[in-house]
Protein backbone atom coordinates (compact mmCIF):
# COMPACT_ATOMS: atom_id res chain seq x y z
CA UNK A 1 0.00 0.00 0.00
CA UNK A 2 1.14 3.31 -0.31
CA UNK A 3 0.08 7.09 0.37
CA UNK A 4 0.84 10.63 0.41
CA UNK A 5 1.21 12.79 3.04
CA UNK A 6 -1.94 15.62 3.77
CA UNK A 7 -2.14 18.85 5.82
CA UNK A 8 -0.49 19.40 8.88
CA UNK A 9 3.04 19.23 10.53
CA UNK A 10 6.10 21.15 9.89
CA UNK A 11 6.72 21.57 6.02
CA UNK A 12 10.35 20.71 4.92
CA UNK A 13 11.82 23.74 2.75
CA UNK A 14 15.16 23.16 0.72
CA UNK A 15 16.75 20.42 -1.71
CA UNK A 16 17.32 17.58 1.28
CA UNK A 17 16.60 14.83 -1.76
CA UNK A 18 18.06 16.60 -4.45
CA UNK A 19 20.49 13.83 -5.04
CA UNK A 20 17.79 11.07 -4.95
CA UNK A 21 15.19 13.62 -7.14
CA UNK A 22 18.22 13.59 -9.85
CA UNK A 23 18.70 10.34 -9.79
CA UNK A 24 15.04 9.56 -10.36
CA UNK A 25 15.11 11.44 -13.21
CA UNK A 26 18.00 9.58 -14.75
CA UNK A 27 16.39 6.24 -14.31
CA UNK A 28 12.87 7.91 -15.75
CA UNK A 29 14.96 8.21 -18.86
CA UNK A 30 16.41 4.85 -18.62
CA UNK A 31 13.01 2.99 -18.27
CA UNK A 32 11.38 5.00 -20.90
CA UNK A 33 14.23 6.16 -23.24
CA UNK A 34 14.40 9.97 -24.86
CA UNK A 35 11.31 9.13 -27.44
CA UNK A 36 9.07 7.59 -24.02
CA UNK A 37 9.63 10.64 -22.35
CA UNK A 38 8.67 13.19 -25.05
CA UNK A 39 5.40 11.09 -25.67
CA UNK A 40 4.67 12.99 -22.30
CA UNK A 41 4.57 16.23 -23.98
CA UNK A 42 1.20 17.23 -22.86
CA UNK A 43 0.78 18.20 -19.13
CA UNK A 44 -2.20 17.56 -16.97
CA UNK A 45 -4.70 20.64 -17.80
CA UNK A 46 -6.39 22.71 -15.47
CA UNK A 47 -9.76 22.06 -16.80
CA UNK A 48 -9.63 18.53 -15.95
CA UNK A 49 -8.55 18.94 -12.62
CA UNK A 50 -11.65 21.06 -12.19
CA UNK A 51 -13.89 19.38 -9.55
CA UNK A 52 -16.22 21.82 -7.99
CA UNK A 53 -19.30 21.37 -5.46
CA UNK A 54 -21.65 21.08 -8.32
CA UNK A 55 -20.40 17.97 -9.83
CA UNK A 56 -21.55 14.56 -8.34
CA UNK A 57 -18.92 13.37 -5.83
CA UNK A 58 -18.69 9.65 -7.46
CA UNK A 59 -19.21 10.55 -11.27
CA UNK A 60 -16.70 13.53 -11.13
CA UNK A 61 -13.88 11.91 -8.71
CA UNK A 62 -14.15 9.19 -11.68
CA UNK A 63 -13.62 11.76 -14.29
CA UNK A 64 -10.74 13.48 -12.80
CA UNK A 65 -9.02 9.75 -12.39
CA UNK A 66 -9.81 9.22 -15.57
CA UNK A 67 -8.20 11.75 -17.03
CA UNK A 68 -5.23 11.29 -14.97
CA UNK A 69 -4.57 7.56 -16.44
CA UNK A 70 -4.83 9.41 -19.91
CA UNK A 71 -2.16 12.09 -18.90
CA UNK A 72 0.28 9.24 -17.50
CA UNK A 73 -0.71 7.12 -20.56
CA UNK A 74 -1.91 4.00 -18.64
CA UNK A 75 -4.98 3.69 -21.21
CA UNK A 76 -5.98 0.03 -20.28
CA UNK A 77 -5.98 0.93 -16.25
CA UNK A 78 -9.06 1.60 -14.54
CA UNK A 79 -9.25 3.40 -11.50
CA UNK A 80 -11.81 3.03 -8.70
CA UNK A 81 -12.19 5.81 -6.54
CA UNK A 82 -13.27 5.41 -2.76
CA UNK A 83 -13.63 8.09 -0.01
CA UNK A 84 -13.11 7.03 3.66
CA UNK A 85 -11.57 9.05 6.95
CA UNK A 86 -7.92 8.47 6.94
CA UNK A 87 -4.79 9.98 7.97
CA UNK A 88 -2.89 9.93 4.92
CA UNK A 89 -4.11 12.04 1.59
CA UNK A 90 -5.00 8.49 -0.64
CA UNK A 91 -3.61 5.28 -1.12
CA UNK A 92 -3.84 2.63 -3.38
CA UNK A 93 -3.68 -1.63 -4.17
CA UNK A 94 -0.83 -2.02 -6.41
CA UNK A 95 -2.52 -5.19 -7.79
CA UNK A 96 -1.87 -6.77 -11.34
CA UNK A 97 -4.61 -4.81 -13.01
CA UNK A 98 -6.67 -3.51 -15.03
CA UNK A 99 -8.36 -2.63 -12.02
CA UNK A 100 -6.78 -0.42 -9.06
CA UNK A 101 -8.35 0.73 -6.60
CA UNK A 102 -8.16 3.98 -4.42
CA UNK A 103 -8.96 5.54 -1.52
CA UNK A 104 -8.74 9.08 -0.63
CA UNK A 105 -9.24 11.08 2.34
CA UNK A 106 -12.84 12.05 3.49
CA UNK A 107 -12.16 15.57 3.07
CA UNK A 108 -12.11 15.71 -0.13
CA UNK A 109 -15.43 15.10 -0.37
CA UNK A 110 -15.78 19.14 0.07
CA UNK A 111 -11.71 20.19 -0.29
CA UNK A 112 -12.48 19.19 -3.68
CA UNK A 113 -10.02 21.21 -5.36
CA UNK A 114 -6.86 19.27 -4.33
CA UNK A 115 -8.21 15.63 -5.16
CA UNK A 116 -6.41 15.38 -8.81
CA UNK A 117 -3.02 16.48 -6.71
CA UNK A 118 -3.61 13.16 -4.96
CA UNK A 119 -4.51 11.45 -7.29
CA UNK A 120 -1.57 12.03 -9.37
CA UNK A 121 0.82 10.76 -6.97
CA UNK A 122 -1.20 7.28 -6.59
CA UNK A 123 -1.84 6.60 -10.45
CA UNK A 124 1.83 7.52 -10.60
CA UNK A 125 2.70 4.75 -8.32
CA UNK A 126 0.57 2.10 -10.69
CA UNK A 127 2.41 3.66 -13.84
CA UNK A 128 5.67 2.81 -12.15
CA UNK A 129 4.61 -0.64 -10.74
CA UNK A 130 3.70 -1.59 -14.21
CA UNK A 131 6.88 -0.11 -15.83
CA UNK A 132 8.53 -2.10 -12.80
CA UNK A 133 11.14 0.81 -11.83
CA UNK A 134 11.32 1.25 -8.31
CA UNK A 135 13.23 1.21 -5.30
CA UNK A 136 13.53 -1.06 -2.26
CA UNK A 137 13.83 1.92 0.03
CA UNK A 138 10.47 2.94 0.38
CA UNK A 139 11.32 6.77 1.33
CA UNK A 140 13.39 6.77 -2.28
CA UNK A 141 10.67 5.11 -3.70
CA UNK A 142 8.11 7.97 -2.80
CA UNK A 143 10.96 10.83 -3.82
CA UNK A 144 10.64 8.50 -7.55
CA UNK A 145 6.99 8.52 -7.71
CA UNK A 146 6.67 12.14 -6.83
CA UNK A 147 9.89 13.31 -9.18
CA UNK A 148 7.91 10.82 -12.43
CA UNK A 149 4.37 12.51 -11.53
CA UNK A 150 5.77 15.98 -11.87
CA UNK A 151 8.44 15.18 -15.12
CA UNK A 152 5.34 13.27 -16.95
CA UNK A 153 3.17 15.92 -16.62
CA UNK A 154 0.57 15.31 -14.06
CA UNK A 155 2.56 16.51 -10.69
CA UNK A 156 2.13 20.21 -11.54
CA UNK A 157 -0.90 19.55 -9.02
CA UNK A 158 0.84 18.42 -6.11
CA UNK A 159 2.77 21.84 -6.03
CA UNK A 160 0.01 23.78 -6.35
CA UNK A 161 -2.18 22.24 -3.32
CA UNK A 162 0.66 23.69 -0.89
CA UNK A 163 -0.70 26.44 1.02
CA UNK A 164 1.61 28.05 4.06
CA UNK A 165 -0.35 31.60 5.83
CA UNK A 166 -1.47 32.38 8.73
CA UNK A 167 -5.06 29.89 8.00
CA UNK A 168 -3.33 27.10 5.72
CA UNK A 169 -1.02 24.51 6.30
CA UNK A 170 -0.85 22.08 3.45
CA UNK A 171 1.77 20.03 1.79
CA UNK A 172 1.07 16.96 -0.51
CA UNK A 173 3.68 14.10 -1.62
CA UNK A 174 7.34 13.90 -0.28
CA UNK A 175 9.36 16.73 -2.02
CA UNK A 176 9.79 20.05 -0.81
CA UNK A 177 8.22 22.93 -2.43
CA UNK A 178 11.47 23.75 -3.74
CA UNK A 179 12.30 20.36 -5.28
CA UNK A 180 9.06 20.12 -6.70
CA UNK A 181 9.73 23.37 -8.72
CA UNK A 182 13.23 22.36 -9.80
CA UNK A 183 11.62 18.56 -11.57
CA UNK A 184 8.95 21.02 -12.68
CA UNK A 185 10.82 23.06 -14.36
CA UNK A 186 13.52 20.52 -15.40
CA UNK A 187 10.33 19.79 -17.34
CA UNK A 188 9.18 22.64 -19.14
CA UNK A 189 13.09 23.26 -20.39
CA UNK A 190 12.57 20.52 -21.85
CA UNK A 191 9.13 20.83 -23.66
CA UNK A 192 9.19 24.41 -23.46
CA UNK A 193 6.02 24.99 -21.66
CA UNK A 194 5.85 27.06 -18.25
CA UNK A 195 3.88 25.81 -15.48
CA UNK A 196 4.01 28.95 -13.29
CA UNK A 197 0.28 30.29 -15.33
CA UNK A 198 -1.12 27.16 -13.73
CA UNK A 199 -0.38 28.07 -10.10
CA UNK A 200 -3.26 29.20 -8.07
CA UNK A 201 -1.29 29.38 -4.78
CA UNK A 202 1.11 31.88 -4.32
CA UNK A 203 3.48 29.97 -2.14
CA UNK A 204 3.62 27.68 -4.74
CA UNK A 205 4.55 29.67 -7.59
CA UNK A 206 7.44 30.97 -5.42
CA UNK A 207 8.77 27.40 -4.67
CA UNK A 208 8.14 26.85 -8.22
CA UNK A 209 10.68 30.28 -8.72
CA UNK A 210 13.13 28.92 -6.18
CA UNK A 211 13.43 25.41 -8.39
CA UNK A 212 13.82 26.97 -11.53
CA UNK A 213 16.74 29.18 -10.36
CA UNK A 214 18.48 25.70 -9.58
CA UNK A 215 17.90 23.74 -12.54
CA UNK A 216 18.71 26.70 -14.53
CA UNK A 217 22.14 26.47 -12.67
CA UNK A 218 22.65 22.64 -13.83
CA UNK A 219 23.21 24.18 -17.42
CA UNK A 220 25.60 26.71 -16.28
CA UNK A 221 27.96 24.82 -14.75
CA UNK A 222 31.76 23.99 -16.27
CA UNK A 223 32.65 22.73 -18.67
CA UNK A 224 28.81 24.00 -20.57
CA UNK A 225 30.16 26.82 -22.21
CA UNK A 226 27.33 28.72 -20.42
CA UNK A 227 29.31 28.78 -16.98
CA UNK A 228 30.07 31.89 -15.65
CA UNK A 229 33.44 33.39 -15.27
CA UNK A 230 34.10 32.33 -11.18
CA UNK A 231 33.15 28.87 -12.62
CA UNK A 232 35.52 28.46 -15.85
CA UNK A 233 38.23 29.89 -13.64
CA UNK A 234 37.54 27.10 -11.13
CA UNK A 235 37.39 24.89 -14.10
CA UNK A 236 40.68 25.69 -15.03
CA UNK A 237 42.50 25.32 -11.94
CA UNK A 238 41.21 21.74 -11.71
CA UNK A 239 42.00 20.88 -14.98
CA UNK A 240 45.64 22.34 -14.89
CA UNK A 241 46.32 20.50 -11.63
CA UNK A 242 43.59 17.41 -12.21
CA UNK A 243 42.01 18.03 -8.99
CA UNK A 244 38.91 16.49 -8.66
CA UNK A 245 36.87 19.80 -6.62
CA UNK A 246 36.19 18.92 -3.18
CA UNK A 247 32.58 18.93 -2.48
CA UNK A 248 31.40 21.79 0.13
CA UNK A 249 29.11 24.61 0.69
CA UNK A 250 30.54 27.26 -2.21
CA UNK A 251 29.52 31.44 -1.39
CA UNK A 252 26.45 31.32 -3.25
CA UNK A 253 26.06 27.93 -3.54
CA UNK A 254 22.08 27.17 -3.66
CA UNK A 255 22.42 23.38 -3.21
CA UNK A 256 25.11 23.15 -1.01
CA UNK A 257 28.11 22.20 -3.18
CA UNK A 258 30.71 23.78 -5.15
CA UNK A 259 30.12 24.47 -8.81
CA UNK A 260 32.82 22.24 -9.97
CA UNK A 261 31.91 19.43 -7.73
CA UNK A 262 29.94 17.29 -10.60
CA UNK A 263 33.12 17.33 -12.72
CA UNK A 264 35.94 15.07 -12.72
CA UNK A 265 39.03 14.24 -15.22
CA UNK A 266 40.25 11.23 -16.45
CA UNK A 267 43.33 10.48 -18.13
CA UNK A 268 41.99 8.37 -21.12
CA UNK A 269 44.60 6.14 -23.23
CA UNK A 270 48.00 6.27 -24.16
CA UNK A 271 47.05 8.38 -26.61
CA UNK A 272 43.36 9.66 -25.98
CA UNK A 273 44.79 12.52 -23.42
CA UNK A 274 42.98 13.98 -20.42
CA UNK A 275 39.21 13.15 -20.13
CA UNK A 276 36.51 14.94 -17.95
CA UNK A 277 33.04 13.73 -17.18
CA UNK A 278 29.96 15.82 -15.98
CA UNK A 279 26.48 15.04 -15.42
CA UNK A 280 24.14 16.04 -18.49
CA UNK A 281 21.89 18.91 -17.30
CA UNK A 282 18.95 17.59 -18.70
CA UNK A 283 19.15 13.65 -17.69
CA UNK A 284 22.21 13.23 -14.96
CA UNK A 285 23.82 10.45 -17.04
CA UNK A 286 27.58 11.17 -16.65
CA UNK A 287 29.34 11.99 -19.95
CA UNK A 288 32.52 11.56 -21.03
CA UNK A 289 34.38 14.23 -23.28
CA UNK A 290 37.72 14.94 -24.64
CA UNK A 291 39.45 17.97 -23.32
CA UNK A 292 40.62 20.08 -25.82
CA UNK A 293 39.02 23.41 -25.87
CA UNK A 294 35.11 23.98 -27.79
CA UNK A 295 33.43 20.42 -28.11
CA UNK A 296 29.70 19.58 -29.02
CA UNK A 297 28.70 16.59 -26.59
CA UNK A 298 25.52 14.80 -27.77
CA UNK A 299 24.00 12.72 -24.64
CA UNK A 300 23.40 9.26 -25.40
CA UNK A 301 20.40 8.68 -22.85
CA UNK A 302 18.20 11.51 -23.39
CA UNK A 303 19.93 12.99 -26.95
CA UNK A 304 20.72 16.79 -25.65
CA UNK A 305 23.09 18.06 -27.56
CA UNK A 306 25.48 20.25 -25.67
CA UNK A 307 28.09 23.40 -26.03
CA UNK A 308 30.80 22.58 -23.98
CA UNK A 309 34.32 24.53 -23.27
CA UNK A 310 36.62 21.99 -21.81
Amino acid sequence: MTHNGGPGGPIEHGFPHLATVRASITALFRRLSADGIRAYDASFTPADAAFDATDDLHLGAQRVASAMVRALRLPDARMVVAFRPMDQAATVELAAGPEYFIEVNDRFRTHRRDLAAALSHEVAHVLLHRLDLGSPDSAENEILTDTAAAYLGAGWLLLDAYREDELTHQKFGYLTPEEFGYVLAKRAALFGEDPSTWFTSPQAYEAYVRGRALAERDHRRAPLTAAGPLARRRYAKARRTGAIPADGPAKGSIDGSADGAAYRFEQGGSDSGLRVSFPCPVCRQRLRVPVRGRVRARCGLCHTVLDCTT
